[in-house]
């Protein structure tokens, strides 16, 4: 079994980091991995998850995740980039490897998306909701998500990121 790290573009790794993802298929160009081999995904310069070869051929790379570090990626500096795969030793492998954050037990977490929609029914407001959510997508729209039964706690993310929505601490920051 080889070890590898794979580059991901990074309007891919804009859209892995929005989207909760079992496999992502990288273009990976004529590459010795095969299935079974550990993968090091790796964006902007820093190892985002580790992952298991699930199919090869063809150009592309299909990779299980395994384990995810995309809220505290570890810098991979170590790493030579000598193109969108590399095969790495195993020392290296394993040494950032295991500086991954292994997986917490998970928590029940209240997620919402909540914008004012005038309408004349239920279902029509539905309906606007839906269409609206489509149109501006999680570049625009806010999602607002906090730990359940602690709704003080909540935090707003746009794109995948914690983004303050409080116009009045806005304010304070420029003067």
């Amino acid at each position: 079994m080889a070890q590898w790290s794979v580059i991901i573009p990074d309007e891919q790794w804009a859209t892995e980091r929005l989207f909760q993802h079992d496999v992502v298929t990288v273009a990976s160009g004529p590459t010795e991995a095969a299935a079974g081999d550990e993968v090091l995904l790796v964006a902007e310069d820093h190892v985002v998850a580790l992952a298991r070869v699930e199919k090869a051929g063809s150009g592309d790379l299909v990779l299980g995740y395994l384990r995810r570090a995309f809220d505290e990626p570890v810098p991979a500096g170590e790493l030579a980039a000598d193109g969108p795969v590399t095969a790495i030793g195993e020392e290296l492998f394993r040494r950032l490897s295991g500086r991954l954050t292994p997986p917490a037990d998970k928590k029940a977490w209240l997620v919402s998306v909540a914008m004012p929609i005038e309408a004349v029914t239920p279902a029509e407001a539905v309906r606007q909701f839906w269409s609206n959510v489509a149109e501006l997508g999680p570049q625009e729209l806010p999602t607002y998500v906090w730990p359940s039964g602690d709704e003080l706690a909540m935090q707003a993310f746009v794109l995948g990121v914690e983004a303050n929505q409080d116009p009045e601490e806005e304010d304070e920051e420029e003067e």
